[in-house]
């Protein structure tokens, strides 16, 4: 089967060319490399049916291909929101260059979209069902209405052009391939512990965040992909909630650095509480998350003590 990943040098993406080459597929890998890194699928070049391109999504493109993984998007607000304008870009004409290829070559498509769609929610856990809590003019909607708008055109073409599409809303992930310093909060905490610097806590502490390793992640994406049940929105990530406050204290003692936690403002938008709802995640793609926090930062760590030291 020959698929095309885009977004396929970021974090998830380069998991996901990574898993679908272990399955033998013929992978197309197209990437800006804005937040993506070569480096990621370097190891993929070996793969005699791996094709990287340099190409952003906002421009349309003509590829043959069984399946499409739409992961082009940057996703953590210091990348975000460095040019919010392109973000809206990316999310939306990425989305209808994406679904006007699978309507022409008789694609199966995936768009991963995220937790981010019910912004700071009033209802926890946070099911498919609930239709979310956002700003539509903060700092914030450049990618959370980005997503919105992403989710709308895919099932507009799935209604009005028999596209066959899959959608997914991802949860806080974390692992190798993040970006030291994509200012999401784990690499945040792992990096600043690494480095003997003071961890910089944003509000109290107290908000929730529930946190999925990368592994698990992928392979939900995979069988939402290949499932027939639903064309979704299913939401995959970790339902096991923790504060901010007790993630830092988990980094420092799994890193044994002395750093303090230090409080900052609290940015406009950000939610106090993420959890999951993932019973449909689990009736329809027999999933659940594997690995936990503890065993997840432990795999997580040497990848970012690496990182920081090139």
């Amino acid at each position: 089967m020959k698929t095309l990943v885009t977004g396929g040098s970021g974090f998830l993406g380069s998991h996901i060319c990574e898993r679908l080459l272990e399955q033998g597929h013929e992978v197309i890998c197209l990437d800006n490399f804005f937040t993506g890194n070569k480096q990621n699928v370097a190891h993929l070049k070996d793969y005699a049916n791996f094709e990287l391109f340099r190409h952003d999504v906002i421009d349309p493109f003509k590829v043959e291909v069984d399946r499409i993984y739409n992961m082009a998007c940057p996703a953590s607000p210091v990348h975000y929101q460095y040019n919010p304008i392109k973000t809206v870009k990316t999310s939306v004409m990425g989305a209808i260059n994406c679904l006007g290829l699978a309507k022409r070559v008789g694609a199966r498509i995936l768009q991963a979209s995220t937790s981010e769609v019910y912004g700071d929610p009033e209802i926890h856990p946070q099911p498919e069902s609930y239709r979310g809590n956002v700003n539509p003019i903060g700092t914030r909607a450049c990618y959370d209405e980005g997503k919105r708008c992403a989710e709308t055109l895919f099932f507009d073409y799935h209604r009005e052009n028999q596209v066959d599409v899959r959608v997914v809303r991802i949860f806080n992930t974390y692992g190798p391939r993040m970006a030291p310093d994509d200012g999401r909060v784990v690499s945040n905490f792992i990096v600043q512990a690494l480095k003997g610097e003071d961890l910089t806590i944003y509000g109290d502490g107290s908000q929730t965040r529930s946190f999925c390793f990368v592994d698990d992640l992928v392979e939900a994406i995979l069988r939402t992909m290949e499932q027939d049940e639903t064309v979704g929105p299913i939401n995959i990530g970790n339902p096991v909630e923790f504060t901010i406050r007790e993630l830092a204290e988990q980094v420092l003692k799994q890193v044994g650095s002395s750093s303090r936690l230090v409080e900052m403002p609290l940015p406009s938008d950000d939610p106090t509480q993420r959890k999951p709802d993932i019973s449909l995640a689990k009736k329809v793609l027999g999933w659940e998350p594997k690995v936990q926090l503890a065993e997840g930062l432990e795999r997580a760590i040497p990848y970012f003590r690496d990182a920081i030291s090139r």
